[in-house]
């Protein structure tokens, strides 16, 4: 097919009438890192993908034109979307409530808050209670919004959007594979991480250089390791900051005992250790006595 015959792409539609559009008000931003979906269906799916099971307050990271946002105000939850663009807050006060004037309605409570999620004190919004995230997450970000969220792991039982996909697909790696590392490691200690579909370049407006993926986080019933979780990560970040090498060659600064070092795991190299195989090695560390 030539260029000239190549059809646009168009925006499958969900549930709603009024759908993305290319003459929205609120305009891409390259700085923001900003990728706006314009598709429907993949939107309603990552508002699906939350399960609700034991909270109702949600915060969407990046709303933007609101396309994921109308999906997630279907549900029974008490709503913070969340952004540093002004023109997404403006049209998130202003237009989106006379387009979804039924959404406005609903039991839930729906808010729109211009911040820096990196750096907003979450208890502000809801002290200590359990809150989700969802979001189509700004991919120059994305992992730093991952670390944000393990620190306030307690209170936060569910997790899913849209990241890069290699960046989604390193958080739910296992074991033995060259993408497995310190976001693996960190995050499958406290949730179970699923990936749920890969979405191309072509829904979004402007299309990223790159494909991405959708993932599920689950927090584990058990949030006690067995081990000091400052040590846990002192060793899972000291392990893969060199992981061409073994542990005792990577974890040597870490003043350990030639005892300790003779053991066998520490002639294997970090991407072959599992979580639990760290959480272990991390207790043989915390027992040590040089």
């Amino acid at each position: 097919m030539s260029k000239k015959q190549k059809k646009e792409y168009q925006p499958k539609q969900g549930k709603f009438k009024k759908s993305w559009r290319e003459e929205s008000p609120v305009k891409a931003k390259k700085h923001l890192g900003q990728h706006f979906l314009k598709d429907e269906t993949i939107a309603q799916q990552i508002g699906e993908a939350l399960q609700l099971q034991g909270y109702r307050n949600v915060i969407e990271i990046g709303p933007g034109t609101g396309v994921l946002t109308k999906y997630l105000l279907q549900k029974d939850i008490d709503l913070v979307a969340m952004d540093l663009d002004q023109e997404s807050i403006e049209y998130l006060n202003q237009s989106f409530p006379l387009e979804h004037n039924e959404l406005m309605h609903r039991k839930g409570t729906f808010k729109v808050l211009e911040a820096d999620f990196l750096k907003y004190d979450l208890k502000e919004l809801f002290g200590e209670e359990q809150f989700a995230i969802s979001g189509n997450f700004p991919y120059n970000i994305s992992t730093q919004i991952v670390f944000k969220m393990l620190e306030y792991k307690e209170q936060i039982p569910e997790f899913s959007g849209m990241f890069q996909k290699e960046v989604a697909q390193r958080i739910c790696e296992k074991e033995g594979s060259k993408s497995y590392g310190i976001l693996s490691v960190l995050v499958q200690a406290f949730y179970d991480a699923e990936y749920l579909f890969t979405v191309g370049p072509e829904v979004f407006n402007p299309p990223p250089k790159v494909e991405s993926g959708v993932l599920r986080l689950t927090r584990k019933a058990d949030q006690n390791i067995g081990c000091d979780e400052k040590l846990f990560k002192t060793v899972v970040k000291a392990a893969f900051n060199q992981r061409r090498k073994t542990l005792r060659n990577s974890l040597k600064t870490m003043n350990l005992s030639d005892i300790l070092k003779e053991d066998v795991i520490f002639g294997q190299r970090p991407e072959q250790l599992s979580v639990s195989d760290f959480i272990a090695l991390t207790q043989k560390i915390e027992n040590d006595t040089v």
